[in-house]
């Protein structure tokens, strides 16, 4: 890329929620707000490649961004009735208020959504991810999710939902859709849904970016305190994931002396306050599955049956197919993979991991595992053919021409 390209994947990595979050306190609309900072990174990257990269991007790009909704508000006659907006004190500048990315998060939450149209909004316009990337995280088409996207977004502006922080009573209706669409945006970032590398470490530092801001804003919700030590632990072991060419290492195979020890210690005491006080939530319970993986000195020392025992507190608070094939995996190692088989290939019957790209990878793995190499081999090519990146696809590769090698 050119250095203005590059600056413009930069600005767009860093600046979008900032950017949409100033411009909607101006607009009042998504829609409109949406469309004037995509236009202003239009026009930044051919300002930038004829007259060169500003000192300061983001604010040139907010300048553009504001231009642009001044103007389209000039066009739709409606600057008259908006000019008491643009002389409001800025909110994000104020001594002790919250970031209006927290703001942007909660208007989309809004419990007058449906929860997947508030984490798909969530993610779509205040973490930036693509409308293809939100739709394979939820397992649903492109048409289908962008459709469910533009309702939402047509829904707030139809009931005049404000853009400001919900009251202290409003924020738990809002709170775990709020949680949901930052660890996905996390997940999205731990590895990429698609592309060259394995990780998108700029996705996942703004989740737990985010986590963070939640945190101080709700510091004795024990579910925020779950998420942030789930982030952390996670994020800790970014270092170690893929060796110098790139390849995907897997968690036996990590260095665990470039993890971040820092960060998984403080996930750890996040953990053990996010534990007391009552039955904990799922992100609790997550976080205390990950630190468990963390804080083993080894491999080998993984404590897989506590971990196994967690997984079903997990499936009690949130029955979701993911988790138990994640339980799965956990099973495999305290019982053997034929035990683990059985829940898998339930798994693939009931339908709803059908595009999972996971669930044949992890089937592939057991019957490796089991001798059973053909049908293994089957497996390793269904899930390589949903995997959209190239690491795992590597990986998978890999381990399928292992597979049909003659014994």
């Amino acid at each position: 890329m050119t250095s203005a390209q590059q600056a413009v994947a930069e600005a767009h990595r860093h600046e979008w929620a900032r950017l949409l979050a100033v411009t909607v306190r101006v607009t009042r609309d998504l829609d409109l707000a949406e469309e004037c900072v995509q236009d202003a990174y239009a026009a930044a990257l051919a300002s930038w490649t004829r007259d060169g990269v500003p000192a300061r991007p983001g604010a040139w790009l907010t300048t553009a961004a504001r231009h642009n909704a001044l103007d389209a508000l000039r066009r739709a006659r409606t600057l008259r009735s908006k000019l008491h907006l643009l002389v409001e004190p800025d909110v994000a500048a104020e001594p002790g208020s919250h970031d209006d990315r927290l703001r942007l998060v909660f208007l989309c939450c809004h419990p007058a959504l449906a929860i997947e149209a508030q984490v798909a909004l969530t993610l779509r316009l205040v973490c930036g991810v693509s409308v293809p990337d939100i739709a394979r995280a939820f397992l649903v088409s492109e048409p289908t999710m962008a459709a469910r996207i533009t309702r939402a977004k047509k829904k707030i502006m139809a009931a005049r939902i404000p853009f400001r922080m919900p009251a202290p009573a409003e924020l738990p209706d809002r709170l775990d859709a709020a949680l949901t669409a930052i660890h996905l945006l996390f997940t999205t970032g731990h590895t990429a849904p698609a592309g060259p590398a394995l990780t998108r470490d700029d996705l996942a530092a703004y989740a737990l970016d985010l986590a963070r801001l939640l945190r101080d804003l709700m510091p004795a919700e024990r579910e925020v305190r779950g998420l942030l030590a789930l982030l952390l632990a996670g994020h800790a072991r970014r270092a170690g994931r893929a060796a110098a060419d790139g390849r995907l290492l897997l968690l036996a195979e990590q260095d665990r002396s470039a993890w971040d020890q820092e960060a998984i210690a403080e996930a750890d005491e996040l953990v053990v306050a996010a534990l007391r006080g009552g039955a904990p939530g799922r992100f609790a319970l997550q976080a205390a599955i990950a630190t468990l993986h963390a804080t083993a000195p080894t491999y080998a020392d993984t404590d897989w049956a506590q971990i196994l025992v967690l997984y079903d507190e997990l499936l009690k608070v949130w029955p979701s197919p993911v988790v138990a094939l994640n339980r799965a995996v956990a099973l495999a190692m305290v019982s053997g993979p034929a035990a683990a088989l059985a829940d898998v290939e339930a798994l693939e019957r009931d339908g709803r991991l059908a595009t999972y790209r996971y669930l044949p990878a992890i089937r592939a793995d057991l019957l490796r595992r089991s001798g059973r190499r053909a049908e293994a081999a089957e497996a390793y090519e269904r899930a390589i053919a949903l995997a959209g990146n190239d690491a795992e696809r590597a990986f998978l590769a890999e381990r399928l021409t292992e597979t049909r090698r003659p014994i």
